[in-house]
């Protein structure tokens, strides 16, 4: 039954009104509201309980009257308008235009809660996308199909490093065509989103993304929206229009306490740091939204952005996402205390989808092997440094100290790189093949005697002073 309309409400609890005996209503249903004054207000169920229907209003119940205000259930989730035309616009968090060039024209309507899709039909992911940065082209490799999380911390460069990746991410087999960014911030000050629009402006890659902003000063609802309807836009323009999206969301721990303070004003009870019990299935219904299908040409990639509180990995909201996701990148506060940008953690990043989209026929025959024996010397470099740091660096052994050389080489000529060089892969694996140079032949243990016949270059590495 739709378009059933109540005169009055039975209780206002802060962003919450519930009505009761409301007959045939359903969970997620969209609700308008109309005030004494002529005005209007959204809203949608977001509990039922017999005849009793809570509802989340989106603008807020101030002004809300218990006696006259009408009340009408739509028969309908929240749904948004999509378009091809979307690339290029700018939304706010819940799908209306804010660039001032009006409403598009929508194909369709599509449910912001997206269409299961069934783990059979599903490919496994495979070919690189390039993203210009060493460091996670070469060691963390991103895979067309894949959520790969950034975990950062309060202060960091993540949102530098998120418009380089949406300023340079290309898909290494098709040259960039058919690709699109959608990008979706949350809780964010306006300056951040000022910065982000400027960004891509300035770039010129504006005209393949599709921008959704929802402000710090927006409404905590809508930020519970946002990566939805950014997800629903990126699975139109892949599954419709066969195009490759990359979607970038910023920030997930924003939206993760945009959905505590709501389980918390529904009165539910608390779970760990006081987020709510379902966080992990809440994160999962919008991580589990990247992937391919056999029946689309077109693939959603995720990179999903949270600040870590207190940089603390073990903290909910990074813990589980990465128990859903497939590998992270950390950024390291040490290395973004010494002016080292990107500020990427080597060790504790990982992509475990990059094994099988590296090697011969999709990036180079030595990836692997180069990838590997970096992570295995710079894991030396650590002990290197924790010995030094007791008995001091004179006190060293030869190789040790080689280790120490290498480590500031590495940290200073391939994890960083400057906020304009896009660098592609052959000159990413050159340069960590270079750097590896600078240590023993026989300290390279991850590398095979044919790959180091034609990659190990000691004559190369005299380029590396010490600053």
């Amino acid at each position: 039954m739709k378009n059933i309309q109540m005169m009055g409400l039975s209780s206002i609890n802060g962003p919450l009104v519930a009505l009761d005996g409301v007959p045939f209503v359903s969970f997620d249903e969209m609700v308008e509201l109309s005030l004494a004054d002529g005005g209007r207000r959204s809203g949608r169920v977001v509990q039922i309980e017999g005849g009793r229907a809570v509802v989340q209003v989106f603008e807020g119940t101030q002004g809300l009257s218990l006696v006259n205000t009408m009340t009408r259930f739509t028969g309908r989730p929240m749904e948004l308008p999509v378009s091809y035309e979307m690339l290029g616009r700018v939304f706010d968090g819940a799908g209306r235009p804010i660039d001032g060039l009006g409403d598009i024209y929508a194909d369709k309507k599509l449910d912001i809660n997206g269409q299961p899709i069934n783990p059979v039909s599903r490919v496994y992911p495979r070919d690189y996308i390039r993203t210009g940065i060493s460091s996670i082209d070469a060691l963390m490799t991103l895979i067309r199909g894949q959520k790969l999380p950034i975990f950062s911390g309060s202060g960091m460069s993540h949102d530098k490093l998120a418009v380089q990746i949406v300023r340079q991410s290309r898909l290494a087999e098709e040259a960039g065509q058919g690709f699109g960014v959608v990008f979706a911030a949350m809780g964010v000050k306006n300056d951040v989103a000022d910065y982000f629009r400027r960004s891509f402006e300035e770039g010129g890659v504006l005209e393949k993304v599709v921008m959704f902003l929802n402000l710090s000063n927006d409404p905590i609802t809508e930020r519970i929206f946002t990566p939805r309807c950014a997800l629903t836009a990126a699975e139109y323009l892949a599954f419709e229009h066969d195009m490759h999206i990359l979607v970038v969301l910023t920030d997930m721990t924003s939206y993760s306490e945009a959905l505590r303070e709501f389980s918390s004003s529904k009165g539910e009870i608390p779970g760990r740091k006081g987020y709510p019990g379902y966080l992990y299935s809440d994160l999962a219904s919008i991580y589990e939204r990247a992937g391919i299908i056999k029946t689309s040409k077109g693939s959603v990639t995720q990179i999903p952005i949270l600040t870590m509180p207190n940089d603390d990995i073990t903290h909910p909201v990074p813990d589980l996402t990465g128990y859903i996701t497939e590998g992270q990148i950390v950024l390291d506060r040490a290395l973004d205390q010494n002016g080292i940008y990107p500020s990427i953690g080597i060790l504790p990043s990982l992509s475990r989808l990059m094994k099988d989209g590296i090697g011969e026929g999709y990036t180079r025959a030595d990836h692997s092997a180069a990838a590997n024996q970096l992570f295995a010397s710079y894991a030396r470099v650590q002990d290197a440094r924790s010995l030094a740091s007791v008995i001091g660096e004179d006190e060293l052994s030869p190789a040790d100290r080689k280790y120490i050389f290498f480590g500031k080489m590495f940290e200073k000529h391939f994890v960083s790189q400057s906020f304009n060089e896009n660098r592609d892969i052959e000159r990413s694996l050159n340069l960590g093949w270079k750097l590896l140079s600078i240590l023993p032949k026989e300290e390279l243990d991850r590398v095979g005697s044919d790959m180091l016949e034609l990659y190990y270059r000691p004559e190369s590495a005299a380029e590396f002073k010490e600053a």
